[in-house]
């Protein structure tokens, strides 16, 4: 099977406007049967009012798709989409940001995991010298999980995906939450997604194999990766090289690898 992450930033390109067909041809070209989604809307007009998650299925002749927002609102009004243990209220229509999950193949579960955000006392710092305000306040969007369950020709397998903060003072706590979160859930798993971290430090805190090797941001002339495929058990096996693909939408190339059972 091919699994592939994309970084949509909204389905348009660095200094341009969302297309949504353009979108739609970007994603259909990564041929995925399992794609991980992050920084997509549904019904905002940033995004042209589209459901980038639906448009994703549409053009992979995917039907089990879903979106999980991380906010609701349009920018510089977010409100967070959920709270820990209660996940995300449905509001039809309501502008909505955050990742995705479009598959193939059947899903028979779908799970929200709300991840740890940073402390207040964290993001309260000191304001440079001069400012009008002795202190200032770090933004901290909220960040979630999506695991599916998939009923795959060679067994069950879980996928899950994320997008993890770029505050870098946290976002090796939010992964090590998730690692933890992964454990209870069925294998083989695979963790695919935007993790704003590089590989020797992912490897370190997950103890997960990498599965895609390549340099994804930013889109132009990449220099790292940041966007991974990770398989947290010997279930799975990388077939041939990943790819990274520039797809002319977003600041990210996506990340595709063919992988088979290993067991």
């Amino acid at each position: 099977m091919r699994l592939a992450t994309f970084n949509a930033r909204h389905g348009a390109p660095p200094g341009g406007r969302a297309d949504v067909g353009r979108f739609a041809a970007a994603v259909g070209q990564l041929d995925a049967d399992v794609l991980a989604l992050q920084e997509v809307e549904r019904s905002t007009p940033r995004s042209r009012g589209a459901d980038l998650v639906a448009v994703a299925g549409a053009a992979l002749d995917a039907p089990w798709h879903h979106f999980s927002p991380t906010v609701r609102g349009v920018p510089g009004t977010y409100l967070a989409a959920g709270r820990a243990g209660r996940g995300a209220r449905r509001w039809p229509g309501y502008p909505g940001h955050g990742i995705g999950l479009v598959s193939r193949f059947p899903v028979d579960r779908w799970l929200r995991l709300e991840l740890p955000r940073m402390a207040w006392r964290d993001r309260v710092r000191r304001s440079p010298e001069g400012s009008a305000l002795p202190v200032r306040v770090v933004p901290d969007e909220p960040r979630v999980a999506l695991a599916a369950v998939l009923r795959t020709p060679a067994g069950p397998l879980t996928v899950v995906t994320t997008h993890l903060t770029s505050r870098v003072e946290h976002t090796a706590t939010q992964l090590g939450a998730l690692v933890r979160a992964c454990a209870a859930l069925p294998g083989p798993l695979v963790l695919i997604g935007d993790l704003n971290l590089r590989p020797p430090d992912v490897a370190r805190i997950s103890g997960w194999r990498p599965l895609a090797v390549a340099h994804t941001h930013p889109a132009g002339r990449p220099v790292r990766q940041i966007d991974h495929v990770l398989a947290a058990d010997r279930g799975l096996a990388p077939v041939g090289t990943a790819t990274a693909v520039d797809t002319g939408v977003s600041d990210h190339r996506a990340l595709a690898v063919e992988v088979l059972s290993a067991v």
